[in-house]
C-alpha cells in the first residue's frame, strides 16, 4: 500500500508539472491577491511618506529623503539573504509558506506605528522614522521574495507566466491605488485641512495595516494546497560561507538575468524620483485639490485592468522581450510630456476641467503601459530560473527575484534622495500651501525633474534589450532538463 501511495503521489506531482494549464483562476487570484500588501505599503513609502513626514510632522525633506535611503539599503541586503535561505528552506510547509505566513501580523502592526509618530524633537523623531522604515521593509521581503518566487513553481508555462504576473501586478496596483483613493478622498477631506489633515493620516494608517494583513493570509492560505506539489530544496548541508558566495555568484551571473537587473536599477531610480516628488507636482505643480488628487487615481483601477489582459497578449504576439520594450518603450515617451507641454506654454492652464482630464487621460495610459511592461519583465525573470538551473543544477527562484528586488530597492532609496535634493537645491520651502510658492520655484521643480527622468528610463530601455531569452529557448530548455530528470530517475 505504501508503495502504490508513493507511486500515487509521483504521478500527482508528474501531473502537476508536465501541465503548464494546471493552474485554476482561484489560485490565479490568490496569488496576484497578496500583492495588495505589497501595494498599500509602496503606495505609502514612495508616494507619501516624504510628504507627510516633511509637510505635516515638520522633519525636514533632506532627513526624511536620507532615512528613506538608508531604510532601503537595509532592506536591499536583506533581499538576497532571504531569497537564499527561501531557496534551501527544509520545513513540512515548503520553502516559501512559513515565511508568508510568520511575516502577516509584525508587518500590519509596524505599518501603523509608522504613520502614528510621538512628538519629539528632529533628531528622536528622525531615529524613529528610520528604526520603524526599516523594520518595516525588512518585514514586508520576508513575505514579498517568497511568495513572488512562487510563480515560477506553480507553472513553467511561457505565457501561464505573464498572466500570474500580470494577476501579481494587477492586485499590487489595485491595492496602492484603493489606499490612494480611501486618503484622499476619504481621510484627508478639505473640509478637515486636507493633506494636512494628521488624525486622517493616522486613520489612514490603520486601514493600510488591516489590508495589510488580510492580503498576506488570504494569499498564503489561497496556495497553501500546492505546498506537496512545489520543487523540493536541495538536501540540507552546513553553512559554508565561501561556497554560499560561490553558488551566489555562479547563479546571478546569468547574462540573461544581468540585463534585467541592471534595467531594474536605472528604472527604480527613475521610479524614486518620479514618486517621491509626484505629491509635490500634483499639491502645487498642477495646484490640485486632495479631492482632485483622489479622483485622478480612479482610473488606474481601469489602467490595471486592461493591463491584466493586455500583457498576457503582448506576451503571445510579441514575445516577452520585443513586447516589454515596445511597450516600455511608448510609457518613457508620454512620462515627461504634460511637463514639457506646461513649460512651452502648450498644455491646459491650472484650475480648469481641461487640465484635469488632459491630465487624467495622460496618466491612466502611462500607467496601463507601465503595468503591462512591469508584468513582462516580471515574467521574463521566471524564465531565468530554468535557464540558470540548466548551467549551475540549481533552482534559485528565491534569488533572482530577491536580487531584483535588491536592484530597485537599493536604487530606488537614491532616487527618493535625488528628490530630496532636488529639493532642496531649488529651496522649496517646508510646510507650504498651495499658491504659496514663488512661480520660479514651481518651474524649476520640472525643470530639474525632467531630464533626471529621462536619462534613467532610456537607459533601461537600451539595457533590457540584452536580454536573450525567448520562447523556443524556454522550451529547449524546460525540453533539455525533463530528459536530464528522466535520465536521473
Amino acid at each position: 500500500m505504501l508503495i502504490i501511495n508513493s507511486l500515487s503521489r509521483c504521478d500527482i506531482i508528474l501531473s502537476i508539472e508536465n501541465n503548464p494549464r494546471r493552474l485554476d483562476l482561484t489560485t490565479k487570484l490568490a496569488y496576484g491577491f497578496g500583492a495588495v500588501a505589497s501595494g498599500a505599503k509602496s503606495n505609502g513609502f514612495n508616494y507619501l511618506l516624504l510628504f507627510y513626514y516633511s509637510q505635516v510632522i515638520g522633519l525636514r525633506a533632506d532627513l526624511v529623503s536620507l532615512g528613506i535611503m538608508i531604510a532601503l539599503i537595509f532592506d536591499a541586503f536583506s533581499d538576497p539573504f532571504v531569497g537564499y535561505v527561501s531557496d534551501n528552506f527544509h520545513s513540512s510547509l515548503g520553502r516559501r509558506h512559513p515565511f508568508m505566513y510568520a511575516a502577516g501580523l509584525p508587518v500590519a502592526a509596524a505599518y501603523y506605528f509608522l504613520w502614528s509618530p510621538p512628538d519629539w524633537d528632529q533628531t528622536s523623531l528622525f531615529l524613529y522614522f528610520v528604526s520603524m522604515a526599516i523594520l518595516i521593509r525588512t518585514l514586508i521581503t520576508f513575505y514579498e521574495i517568497p511568495a513572488t518566487a512562487l510563480v515560477a513553481e506553480l507553472t513553467e508555462d511561457y505565457d501561464e507566466r505573464t498572466e500570474m504576473m500580470s494577476f501579481r501586478y494587477f492586485f499590487g496596483w489595485w491595492g496602492g491605488l484603493t489606499m490612494a483613493v480611501l486618503n484622499y478622498l476619504v481621510f484627508l477631506p478639505e473640509s478637515k485641512g486636507g493633506l494636512e489633515y494628521i488624525d486622517g493620516w493616522q486613520n489612514y494608517g490603520l486601514a493600510a495595516s488591516v489590508i495589510i494583513f488580510i492580503s498576506i493570509y488570504l494569499s498564503a492560505i489561497g496556495t497553501h494546497r500546492y505546498i506537496p506539489y512545489l520543487k523540493q530544496p536541495p538536501p540540507r548541508a552546513p553553512f559554508n560561507l565561501s561556497r554560499t558566495a560561490s553558488e551566489l555568484k555562479e547563479t546571478l551571473s546569468n547574462r540573461s538575468f544581468f540585463a534585467l537587473f541592471c534595467s531594474a536599477l536605472f528604472v527604480a531610480v527613475a521610479a524614486g524620483v518620479s514618486a517621491a516628488l509626484s505629491i509635490y507636482f500634483s499639491r502645487h505643480f498642477w495646484e490640485f485639490t486632495s479631492a482632485q488628487i483622489g479622483y485622478l487615481n480612479l482610473p488606474y483601477f481601469l489602467s490595471a485592468l486592461l493591463a491584466l489582459f493586455f500583457a498576457p497578449a503582448v506576451s503571445r504576439s510579441l514575445g516577452k522581450k520585443a513586447g516589454a520594450i515596445t511597450v516600455f518603450g511608448l510609457a518613457v515617451v508620454l512620462a515627461p510630456m504634460p511637463y514639457v507641454l506646461r513649460m512651452t506654454n502648450w498644455f491646459p492652464e491650472n484650475h480648469t476641467s481641461e487640465l484635469f482630464w488632459t491630465l487624467m487621460a495622460f496618466n491612466s495610459l502611462e500607467v496601463m503601459l507601465m503595468i503591462m511592461s512591469s508584468s513582462l519583465i516580471a515574467a521574463m525573470i521566471a524564465d531565468v530560473v530554468e535557464d540558470s538551473e540548466l548551467k549551475t543544477g540549481r533552482r534559485s527562484e528565491g534569488i533572482f527575484f530577491a536580487a531584483n528586488s535588491f536592484a530597485q530597492k537599493a536604487v530606488n532609496g537614491f532616487g527618493v534622495m535625488v528628490a530630496g535634493q532636488i529639493l532642496a537645491f531649488i529651496q522649496f520651502p517646508a510646510l507650504a500651501k498651495p499658491g504659496e510658492v514663488p512661480p520660479e520655484i514651481i518651474y524649476d521643480l520640472a525643470f530639474f525633474y525632467v531630464p533626471v527622468l529621462m536619462f534613467f528610463y532610456l537607459a533601461a530601455v537600451a539595457v533590457l534589450s540584452l536580454y536573450r531569452i525567448n520562447r523556443r529557448d524556454h522550451s529547449e530548455n524546460l525540453r533539455r532538463l525533463s530528459k536530464s530528470s528522466s535520465q536521473q530517475n
